[in-house]
Protein backbone atom coordinates (compact mmCIF):
# COMPACT_ATOMS: atom_id res chain seq x y z
CA UNK A 1 0.00 0.00 0.00
CA UNK A 2 1.31 3.42 -0.91
CA UNK A 3 -0.09 6.84 -0.13
CA UNK A 4 0.85 10.31 -1.31
CA UNK A 5 0.01 13.46 0.54
CA UNK A 6 -1.58 16.34 -1.30
CA UNK A 7 -3.35 19.58 -0.68
CA UNK A 8 -6.95 19.49 0.48
CA UNK A 9 -8.26 20.91 -2.79
CA UNK A 10 -6.86 18.04 -4.87
CA UNK A 11 -9.16 15.39 -6.21
CA UNK A 12 -8.33 12.15 -4.40
CA UNK A 13 -8.16 8.94 -6.44
CA UNK A 14 -7.98 5.50 -4.84
CA UNK A 15 -6.38 2.84 -7.06
CA UNK A 16 -7.08 -0.76 -6.03
CA UNK A 17 -4.67 -2.74 -8.18
CA UNK A 18 -2.27 -5.61 -7.41
CA UNK A 19 -0.09 -5.07 -10.50
CA UNK A 20 2.60 -2.95 -8.83
CA UNK A 21 4.09 -1.68 -12.07
CA UNK A 22 0.74 -0.61 -13.51
CA UNK A 23 -0.34 0.93 -10.22
CA UNK A 24 2.93 2.88 -9.93
CA UNK A 25 2.80 4.16 -13.52
CA UNK A 26 -0.84 5.16 -13.14
CA UNK A 27 -0.13 6.87 -9.84
CA UNK A 28 2.77 8.85 -11.31
CA UNK A 29 0.72 9.90 -14.32
CA UNK A 30 -2.26 11.03 -12.24
CA UNK A 31 -0.06 12.90 -9.78
CA UNK A 32 1.53 14.73 -12.72
CA UNK A 33 -2.02 15.81 -13.56
CA UNK A 34 -2.61 17.25 -10.07
CA UNK A 35 -4.43 14.35 -8.42
CA UNK A 36 -3.78 13.03 -4.95
CA UNK A 37 -3.42 9.26 -5.26
CA UNK A 38 -3.65 6.35 -2.84
CA UNK A 39 -2.79 2.83 -3.96
CA UNK A 40 -4.13 -0.34 -2.32
CA UNK A 41 -2.91 -3.71 -3.61
CA UNK A 42 -4.86 -6.03 -1.32
CA UNK A 43 -8.43 -6.74 -2.43
CA UNK A 44 -9.29 -7.86 1.10
CA UNK A 45 -8.83 -4.25 2.22
CA UNK A 46 -10.62 -2.72 -0.74
CA UNK A 47 -14.02 -2.06 0.81
CA UNK A 48 -12.48 -0.76 4.02
CA UNK A 49 -10.27 1.68 2.13
CA UNK A 50 -13.09 2.99 -0.06
CA UNK A 51 -15.39 3.60 2.89
CA UNK A 52 -12.62 5.06 5.04
CA UNK A 53 -11.14 7.44 2.46
CA UNK A 54 -14.30 8.41 0.52
CA UNK A 55 -12.15 9.38 -2.49
CA UNK A 56 -13.28 11.50 -5.40
CA UNK A 57 -13.04 8.42 -7.61
CA UNK A 58 -12.06 4.75 -7.33
CA UNK A 59 -10.09 2.87 -9.99
CA UNK A 60 -10.84 -0.77 -9.27
CA UNK A 61 -9.20 -3.79 -10.89
CA UNK A 62 -11.49 -6.71 -11.61
CA UNK A 63 -9.03 -9.48 -10.66
CA UNK A 64 -7.50 -8.99 -7.23
CA UNK A 65 -6.05 -11.17 -4.47
CA UNK A 66 -8.12 -11.42 -1.32
CA UNK A 67 -11.39 -10.21 -2.86
CA UNK A 68 -12.30 -9.59 -6.49
CA UNK A 69 -13.39 -6.24 -7.87
CA UNK A 70 -17.02 -7.26 -8.42
CA UNK A 71 -17.44 -8.18 -4.77
CA UNK A 72 -15.66 -5.03 -3.59
CA UNK A 73 -17.87 -2.86 -5.78
CA UNK A 74 -21.06 -4.52 -4.57
CA UNK A 75 -20.14 -4.32 -0.87
CA UNK A 76 -18.80 -0.75 -1.00
CA UNK A 77 -21.75 0.75 -2.85
CA UNK A 78 -24.10 1.21 0.16
CA UNK A 79 -21.44 3.41 1.84
CA UNK A 80 -19.84 5.10 -1.16
CA UNK A 81 -21.71 7.24 -3.70
CA UNK A 82 -18.75 8.39 -5.78
CA UNK A 83 -17.77 7.10 -9.22
CA UNK A 84 -16.12 3.68 -9.59
CA UNK A 85 -14.10 3.02 -12.75
CA UNK A 86 -13.42 -0.68 -13.24
CA UNK A 87 -10.36 -2.08 -15.02
CA UNK A 88 -10.71 -5.41 -16.79
CA UNK A 89 -8.00 -7.41 -18.55
CA UNK A 90 -10.64 -9.50 -20.28
CA UNK A 91 -12.87 -8.43 -23.13
CA UNK A 92 -15.68 -10.74 -22.03
CA UNK A 93 -18.91 -8.76 -22.31
CA UNK A 94 -20.30 -10.56 -19.27
CA UNK A 95 -17.51 -9.20 -17.04
CA UNK A 96 -18.42 -5.68 -18.07
CA UNK A 97 -22.13 -6.28 -17.55
CA UNK A 98 -21.54 -7.80 -14.12
CA UNK A 99 -19.38 -4.85 -13.15
CA UNK A 100 -22.12 -2.42 -14.07
CA UNK A 101 -24.71 -4.52 -12.25
CA UNK A 102 -22.55 -4.43 -9.12
CA UNK A 103 -22.51 -0.62 -9.24
CA UNK A 104 -19.51 0.35 -11.37
CA UNK A 105 -19.96 3.59 -13.31
CA UNK A 106 -17.70 2.81 -16.25
CA UNK A 107 -14.98 0.39 -17.31
CA UNK A 108 -11.70 0.59 -19.20
CA UNK A 109 -10.01 -2.47 -20.73
CA UNK A 110 -6.36 -3.25 -20.11
CA UNK A 111 -3.80 -2.37 -21.27
CA UNK A 112 -4.80 1.09 -20.09
CA UNK A 113 -3.96 4.08 -22.22
CA UNK A 114 -3.23 6.88 -19.70
CA UNK A 115 -4.91 9.63 -21.72
CA UNK A 116 -8.04 7.54 -22.21
CA UNK A 117 -8.12 6.70 -18.51
CA UNK A 118 -7.74 10.35 -17.56
CA UNK A 119 -10.49 11.43 -19.96
CA UNK A 120 -12.89 8.82 -18.57
CA UNK A 121 -12.04 9.82 -15.00
CA UNK A 122 -12.61 13.51 -15.62
CA UNK A 123 -15.90 12.83 -17.36
CA UNK A 124 -17.14 10.75 -14.42
CA UNK A 125 -16.01 13.28 -11.83
CA UNK A 126 -17.46 16.19 -13.76
CA UNK A 127 -20.86 14.54 -13.95
CA UNK A 128 -20.83 13.53 -10.29
CA UNK A 129 -19.95 17.03 -9.04
CA UNK A 130 -23.08 18.89 -7.81
CA UNK A 131 -21.30 22.15 -8.53
CA UNK A 132 -21.33 21.29 -12.22
CA UNK A 133 -25.03 20.55 -12.37
CA UNK A 134 -25.82 23.91 -13.95
CA UNK A 135 -29.00 25.65 -12.94
CA UNK A 136 -30.97 24.14 -10.08
CA UNK A 137 -33.65 22.14 -11.82
CA UNK A 138 -36.15 19.76 -10.27
CA UNK A 139 -38.30 17.55 -12.47
CA UNK A 140 -41.52 16.02 -11.16
CA UNK A 141 -43.41 13.14 -12.74
CA UNK A 142 -46.35 12.14 -10.54
CA UNK A 143 -44.70 10.48 -7.51
CA UNK A 144 -41.17 10.67 -8.95
CA UNK A 145 -38.97 13.71 -8.27
CA UNK A 146 -35.49 14.19 -9.77
CA UNK A 147 -33.22 17.04 -8.64
CA UNK A 148 -30.15 18.03 -10.67
CA UNK A 149 -28.68 20.29 -7.98
CA UNK A 150 -28.51 17.63 -5.28
CA UNK A 151 -28.23 14.76 -7.78
CA UNK A 152 -30.94 12.89 -5.91
CA UNK A 153 -34.28 11.37 -6.79
CA UNK A 154 -37.29 10.42 -4.68
CA UNK A 155 -40.17 8.02 -5.20
CA UNK A 156 -43.20 8.51 -2.96
CA UNK A 157 -41.05 10.93 -0.91
CA UNK A 158 -38.49 8.16 -0.30
CA UNK A 159 -34.94 8.79 -1.50
CA UNK A 160 -33.88 6.41 -4.28
CA UNK A 161 -30.49 4.72 -4.00
CA UNK A 162 -28.80 5.54 -7.32
CA UNK A 163 -25.18 5.30 -8.37
CA UNK A 164 -23.63 8.34 -10.03
CA UNK A 165 -23.93 6.74 -13.46
CA UNK A 166 -27.54 5.70 -12.86
CA UNK A 167 -28.47 9.25 -11.88
CA UNK A 168 -26.75 10.61 -14.99
CA UNK A 169 -28.77 8.32 -17.23
CA UNK A 170 -32.05 8.93 -15.39
CA UNK A 171 -31.55 12.70 -15.57
CA UNK A 172 -30.65 12.58 -19.26
CA UNK A 173 -33.77 10.57 -20.12
CA UNK A 174 -36.07 12.56 -17.84
CA UNK A 175 -34.84 15.94 -19.06
CA UNK A 176 -35.75 14.81 -22.58
CA UNK A 177 -39.10 13.33 -21.56
CA UNK A 178 -41.36 12.65 -24.51
CA UNK A 179 -38.48 12.25 -26.97
CA UNK A 180 -36.75 9.05 -28.00
CA UNK A 181 -33.03 9.18 -27.25
CA UNK A 182 -30.95 6.88 -29.41
CA UNK A 183 -28.15 4.81 -27.94
CA UNK A 184 -25.76 6.89 -30.02
CA UNK A 185 -27.01 10.08 -28.35
CA UNK A 186 -26.87 8.54 -24.90
CA UNK A 187 -23.31 7.26 -25.35
CA UNK A 188 -22.17 10.60 -26.70
CA UNK A 189 -23.70 12.51 -23.80
CA UNK A 190 -22.74 10.19 -20.95
CA UNK A 191 -19.49 8.57 -21.99
CA UNK A 192 -18.11 10.84 -24.66
CA UNK A 193 -17.58 7.95 -27.05
CA UNK A 194 -19.33 6.55 -30.09
CA UNK A 195 -21.72 3.65 -29.67
CA UNK A 196 -20.12 0.54 -31.18
CA UNK A 197 -23.37 -1.35 -31.58
CA UNK A 198 -22.31 -3.98 -29.03
CA UNK A 199 -21.89 -2.24 -25.68
CA UNK A 200 -24.70 -3.18 -23.27
CA UNK A 201 -23.85 -0.79 -20.44
CA UNK A 202 -26.80 1.54 -21.09
CA UNK A 203 -29.23 -1.38 -21.25
CA UNK A 204 -27.88 -2.72 -17.95
CA UNK A 205 -28.32 0.66 -16.27
CA UNK A 206 -31.86 1.04 -17.56
CA UNK A 207 -32.70 -2.40 -16.17
CA UNK A 208 -31.31 -1.33 -12.79
CA UNK A 209 -33.09 2.03 -12.78
CA UNK A 210 -36.56 0.76 -13.69
CA UNK A 211 -37.43 -1.03 -10.43
CA UNK A 212 -35.88 1.79 -8.40
CA UNK A 213 -38.34 4.31 -9.89
CA UNK A 214 -41.32 1.99 -9.57
CA UNK A 215 -41.27 0.80 -13.18
CA UNK A 216 -42.28 -2.78 -13.98
CA UNK A 217 -39.21 -4.35 -15.66
CA UNK A 218 -41.46 -6.63 -17.73
CA UNK A 219 -43.99 -3.98 -18.75
CA UNK A 220 -42.30 -0.62 -18.16
CA UNK A 221 -44.54 2.43 -18.25
CA UNK A 222 -41.97 5.12 -17.38
CA UNK A 223 -38.85 4.22 -19.37
CA UNK A 224 -39.85 2.47 -22.58
CA UNK A 225 -37.55 0.63 -24.95
CA UNK A 226 -38.01 1.73 -28.54
CA UNK A 227 -36.85 -1.18 -30.63
CA UNK A 228 -33.82 -0.56 -32.87
CA UNK A 229 -33.66 3.05 -31.64
CA UNK A 230 -33.20 3.68 -27.94
CA UNK A 231 -35.24 4.77 -24.94
CA UNK A 232 -38.21 7.02 -24.27
CA UNK A 233 -38.98 8.57 -20.88
CA UNK A 234 -42.75 8.99 -20.73
CA UNK A 235 -43.92 12.39 -19.51
CA UNK A 236 -47.20 11.28 -17.97
CA UNK A 237 -47.18 7.63 -16.99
Amino acid sequence: MDESLGSNDQDHVLIIEDDERLASLTKDYLESNDFKVTVESDGARGVERIVELQPSLVILDLMLPGEDGLSICRRARPDYAGPILMLTARTDDMDQVLGLEMGADDYVPKPVQPRVLLARMRALMRRSDPGDAGSDIRLTFDNLVIDSATREAWLENERIDLTSAEFDLLWLLASHAGRVLTREEIFSQLRGIKYDGQDRSIDVRVSRIRPKIGDDPNQPHRIKTVRSKGYLFVKDA
